[in-house]
């Protein structure tokens, strides 16, 4: 039963709890702002901080918990932002979820994190068969793994680190594989020297998987089972052949979550929220961190968080709207230290373009789906269908592709990399939410 509470004003409302939108909370709220935390998840931390109880966190993740535990920001978990529209003097959110209401935001900070690139290959639906990060939550949440044979599969940097993780829970982890090429990869691994502690990382999470093969330049095309997945058929470009699993996660990176930027009318460019260097985008008083602006990790998450809370409190004392003792404050908060923090911003972006570089897609994998192969899950429309279609909007008039309960964040992606096509604007609400959540607290 969803808690409908009164309609109620805040400085800085913050949308997303993963590690940008803890910092921005914590800078915020500790100035004596009036500071709000919306995030869907049951807590705070985001997809690469999620727990069931945080003695299992890394140390970084304990500290910054147990700082917004300490700041005043009020801290809505369970609860999903579906819409959000600018006034004369406020931003007015629609909440629904736990939390149902509407809050008045003098400045909004979109930290909605990414999710998950899925590219489809026959067989993809099969019981067994997850996201990377996919398998990472399932980890997280207590899913037994000990024995099981499992496959990584995919690109980018987190396939290592997930694989640890299995491996540390007991699966057998036989393959890890990346379909970037050797060398762009061996020469992203040499350039980590500046930075360090991502070095470091690196060989960690390859010292906990020595016992697993990782290859380079080879990816899944599909995967064979009956009731679930028994096996991978893999490909270098040059053979093919296949390997036996219990388990199969196959992930092609993270792209940001633009569909409450798109609905504030933030204009978004090349996958992400354009954003200046102070994280303020094309709206006045709406400011993006984290991976909405562009995929970075968990430093440049920090570091975005913490410049967007300093704008958003330059904005409001600006607005004049603040009272005095908190403006202050804000004014002494935003003027600390700002070159240093910009430094810290332009390393991160700079290590971000090289991760793109690196990782970037090959041609092939577009020639893996077959005309077979479903690739909108939720109305089990096929590829072969989709293909006679000439943008995203016919397909979805004409198979009703993307217009299941995910709203296209699965097949999308896929669909713009598979055809070329361009992504259709987000649409109110953001996510599904009852009729009841626009009926209750119309008065904002």
């Amino acid at each position: 039963m969803a808690d409908v509470t009164a309609i109620h004003a805040a400085d800085v409302l913050i949308i997303g709890a993963g590690p940008a939108g803890i910092a921005a909370a914590c800078i915020a709220a500790e100035t004596g702002a009036s500071v709000v935390v919306i995030d869907e998840n049951p807590r705070p931390g985001g997809q690469i901080w999620r727990h069931i109880s945080r003695h299992t966190l890394p140390g970084q993740a304990k500290y910054w918990l147990h700082r917004l535990d300490k700041s005043r920001a009020r801290v809505h978990t369970g609860t999903s932002v579906v819409d959000i529209t600018r006034g004369n003097a406020h931003f007015a959110i629609r909440t629904a979820g736990i939390v149902e209401t509407v809050l008045l935001a003098k400045t909004v900070i979109l930290a909605t994190g990414a999710r998950e690139l899925f590219l489809p290959f026959p067989g993809w639906t099969l019981p067994g068969i997850t996201g990377v990060g996919g398998g990472q939550a399932l980890l997280k949440s207590g899913t037994p793994m000990a024995g099981k044979r499992v496959i990584i599969a995919g690109s980018g940097p987190l396939l290592l680190p997930v694989a640890a993780a299995f491996a540390a829970a007991g699966a057998h982890v036989s393959h890890i594989l990346e379909q970037a090429p050797g060398h762009r990869v061996t020469r992203f691994a040499l350039g980590l020297w500046r930075s360090p502690m991502r070095g470091v990382h690196a060989v960690i999470y390859r010292s906990k998987t020595m016992g697993s093969r990782y290859r380079t330049g080879t990816w899944v095309t599909a995967a064979e089972g009956q009731d679930r997945v028994r096996a991978a058929i893999i490909t270098d470009g040059r053979r093919t052949w296949t390997e036996r699993c219990d388990m199969l996660c196959v992930g092609y990176g993270l792209i940001p979550q633009l569909e409450i930027a798109q609905i504030a009318e933030c204009d978004t460019a090349f996958g992400r929220v354009v954003a200046d260097a102070q994280m303020s985008t094309t709206v006045a008083g709406i400011f993006a961190a984290g991976e909405s602006s562009g995929v970075a990790g968990i430093t440049s998450a920090l570091v975005e968080g913490e410049i967007a809370a300093r704008s958003a409190l330059q904005h409001v004392r600006r607005s004049s709207l603040h009272e005095h003792a908190t403006a202050d404050a804000a004014e002494s908060v935003a003027t600390a230290a700002p070159n240093a923090l910009s430094r810290r911003a332009r390393r991160e972006a700079a290590f971000a373009a090289r991760m793109n570089e690196a990782f970037e897609l090959r041609a092939e994998l577009r020639q893996v789906p077959q005309p077979k192969t479903i690739v909108c899950r939720c109305e089990d429309v096929v590829l072969g269908d989709i293909a006679r279609c000439e943008s995203m909007r016919e397909a979805r008039l004409h198979t009703r592709a993307g217009m299941g309960p995910c709203q296209g964040r699965v097949c999308g992606p896929a669909l713009e990399l598979l055809f070329n096509w361009s992504a259709l604007p987000a649409r109110v609400p953001a996510v599904p939410a009852p009729v009841s959540t626009f009926l209750s607290n119309t008065s904002a």
